[in-house]
């Protein structure tokens, strides 16, 4: 983001404006996608703390305020608790997005949805949200219970809100021992479980199971959510623009469907990792974001549009279709592979479990990859000995692609980040460290094709 051009804005306003604008550039930059890799994560808490945070009468309208927090956290230097201030500030944020304009009401279907935060010593947070409507007789505005933590498993934390909101109906009392129990608990290896035992009064002790997926690098997405909201081909033509780069805006009503298909998107891309502004939910007090004149995954809610029609090249898509195009986004896939991808979204089953649709649709798009630029390990060279640094060949690596819509697309993607970063990483690495499914696909293809030339 350029933030010369936010602080040239800053200074036509007041003061007060100026110094929401100061946090929210500070925010905004702080913002970013956690990457999602394979990996396995032993003796670690499930998650940091609960923030529990309630709507506070405020004015003409309703302030987001933390009313607990569990752990509490004491003992903090003065630069650690100004640090956790501005987290803390930042999570109200995200979990009431829409501003001060709420109302009392008795009846509200909750919803779960996420975020990410980055610090700025570069560790990443995760934040779970379910705001849900406290059980009563009484009209009141929704409160939001927020876990914050540094996994990353989006349907096991869907799963502890739900034993999160069956004890908040009962009492509040009744959350914590069940917190408390959980974050004592070692987090799962990928296709684990742990038992943790709670007691509800009237219910006896009950023995909740909670198991991390066996795919853990797809554990913090659901690609169900994305291809419910998208057809398939504008699923590719929102991938091409991902893959490029390029200002990617999403609309939605529900909080939850931002949040998934942000992340779905941006997980759509790996072994590549999304190296710009991610903000999967955008407070209404960060709209201005959306004219940054660098690459973005955004994610507004409805009723914010007419805030952003007037300030960058995305429009309503009531009056645009679900997707609008501004450029090469149709033609700039190789035609064979696109139809390729294509077939693979129309061929999975519309029954399927959340993780066969996530194992159908990753390896469509990882297949793509695997095609595309699969072949880079075979031009990273090295001088020296086994731990030297090697050095990736990139004109010798796009001269080899034969087909000419390859080549042109691969021409492309190697001036993107995220591309240079994938292989600023791979010369960094020794030959021989085991790399992940990425490159166990590369492996079988390059078996495959190995095979088909012997029959031939």
């Amino acid at each position: 983001i350029d933030q010369s051009a936010i602080k040239n804005q800053d200074k036509t306003k007041n003061n007060k404006t100026s110094n929401n604008h100061t946090f929210e550039t500070t925010l905004i930059m702080a913002t970013m996608l956690l990457l999602i890799k394979p990996r396995v994560i032993r003796g670690q808490y499930f998650f940091e703390y609960l923030v529990v945070v309630s709507l506070v009468k405020s004015g003409g309208g309703y302030e987001p305020q933390i009313s607990y927090q569990f752990p509490k956290r004491d003992g903090m230097g003065r630069s650690q608790k100004e640090e956790e201030e501005k987290i803390l500030k930042a999570i109200t944020l995200f979990c009431f997005p829409e501003g001060i304009d709420w109302a009392p009401m008795t009846e509200y279907q909750s919803e779960t949805f996420s975020f990410v935060l980055t610090e700025v010593d570069g560790s990443r947070k995760n934040g779970y949200c379910r705001r849900l409507l406290p059980k009563g007789n009484k009209a009141c505005p929704p409160e939001a219970y927020c876990i914050i933590s540094k996994l990353a498993c989006f349907g096991l934390f869907s799963k502890i809100f739900d034993e999160v909101e069956k004890r908040r109906q009962k009492s509040m009392a009744m959350i914590y021992p069940f917190m408390q129990k959980l974050r004592e608990s070692p987090f799962p290896a990928p296709g684990n479980s742990v038992e943790i035992k709670s007691h509800i009064p009237e219910s006896g002790t009950e023995i909740i199971k909670l198991t991390r997926p066996l795919d853990s690098w797809l554990e913090h997405v659901n690609f169900a959510t994305l291809c419910g909201c998208l057809s398939n081909q504008e699923i590719l033509l929102v991938f091409a623009a991902a893959v490029l780069e390029r200002r990617i805006v999403f609309i939605a009503e529900e909080l939850g469907t931002l949040s998934q298909v942000a992340h779905a998107v941006s997980a759509l891309l790996y072994p590549f990792t999304w190296q710009h502004t991610l903000i999967s939910i955008v407070p209404s007090i960060l709209i201005d974001v959306v004219m940054a004149p660098t690459p973005y995954l955004l994610g507004v809610q409805k009723k914010m549009v007419d805030l952003i029609d007037d300030k960058c090249d995305v429009r309503n898509p009531q009056n645009a279709g679900h997707v609008f195009q501004i450029g090469d986004e149709g033609s700039i896939l190789p035609p064979k592979l696109h139809d390729e991808i294509l077939l693979a979204l129309e061929n999975k089953k519309e029954k399927a479990t959340v993780e066969e649709w996530n194992r159908v649709v990753s390896e469509a798009f990882l297949g793509f990859f695997v095609k595309t630029v699969g072949h880079y390990a075979s031009y990273l060279t090295s001088s020296g000995g086994a731990e030297a640094r090697r050095t990736f060949q990139s004109r010798a690596f796009y001269k080899s692609i034969k087909s000419n819509t390859t080549r042109h697309f691969v021409k492309k993607f190697m001036q993107t980040q995220m591309f240079d970063i994938f292989i600023q990483e791979a010369e960094q690495r020794q030959s021989g460290t085991h790399q992940g499914i990425f490159h166990q696909k590369i492996q079988e293809y390059q078996n495959n094709g190995k095979a088909e030339k012997k029959k031939r």
